[in-house]
């Protein structure tokens, strides 16, 4: 079993989006017995609340399902029951670098990294933009989402 944690601010708006897309993806591929996902908020402002509404209602209308999701904090544990940290900006990246035990800094990685490779660009934040911004948020973790299936699928499957 693989298992990865999508990781941004709070948890209500890029990480939940790009773990409903990634489960998605990847039950659709046959892969429901072998990975596993989660989503997680470097602070815990929103724990226990629901994705954002323009996130869940964006997801939707692409045939993702974010609606049985809920934020969570992240916690130390966390480092060592996942495999992958997916970090949706350079400063959750930089953050999480700074909080991980030393034997798990090379599982936190940047989200958009398997598509774009070293110089992956950040998820931008939509939370406090139009709506518009959930549209190419969700652009970008499709793009980010079937890169990483990809890389599972031919690396560590």
């Amino acid at each position: 079993m693989v298992r990865i944690l999508f990781v941004c601010t709070g948890n209500i708006c890029r990480s939940p989006t790009a773990e409903g897309v990634f489960r998605h993806l990847a039950h659709a591929a046959g892969h429901r017995d072998t990975i596993e996902t989660d989503s997680v908020g470097l602070g815990g402002w929103h724990v226990g609340d629901p994705p954002d509404s323009r996130a869940i209602e964006t997801a939707a209308r692409r045939g993702f399902d974010l609606s049985d999701l809920r934020a969570r904090q992240i916690r130390v544990a966390d480092y060592a029951e996942f495999d992958l940290l997916l970090a949706m900006d350079r400063g959750h990246y930089r953050e999480m670098v700074g909080r991980a035990p030393r034997e798990s800094v090379d599982k936190v990685r940047m989200f958009m990294e398997a598509a774009r490779g070293e110089s992956a660009p950040s998820v931008p934040d939509p939370y406090y933009g139009a709506h518009a911004g959930f549209d190419q948020v969700l652009d970008m973790i499709e793009e980010g989402a079937r890169a990483w299936l990809r890389e599972l699928e031919e690396n560590w499957l």
